[in-house]
């Protein structure tokens, strides 16, 4: 038993899709691109595969120089945490300006070792 033809359900599937997602990204050059490195603050070496998120959906893992790079954040205020294994978790605020990129550098302390 058919309810509804193909084209009527395609077409209430994308009004929905629509209805849902209007008004949840800013429009377009609303948008910065964050990128940085993650060092190790005792040593100064680059930490390869610390997670960096960003508003709690955006993430990158470092490379091995620990750079990594988010595309398409959407400007103002951000929260964002850095994490990586052996290492204390940050988590802070900054504001990124609309259309410009934005350059997250983090020094990372080494986690207290239990006895």
């Amino acid at each position: 038993m058919r309810i509804l033809s193909r084209s009527a359900l395609g077409l209430l599937v994308m009004t929905l899709l629509v209805a849902c997602n209007a008004d949840q990204l800013p429009p377009p050059g609303q948008y910065s691109t964050v990128s940085g490195h993650i060092m190790d603050r005792a040593t100064n070496q680059p930490v390869a595969g610390a997670v960096v998120t960003v508003d709690t959906v955006l993430t990158a893992t470092t490379d091995a120089t620990g750079a990594f790079s988010i595309d398409k954040v959407p400007a103002g205020t951000l929260d964002y945490t850095v994490k990586a294994d052996g290492y204390t978790l940050v988590s802070a605020t900054a504001t990124a300006e609309p259309g410009k990129p934005f350059t997250l550098d983090v020094a990372l302390e080494r986690a207290a070792s239990a006895p």
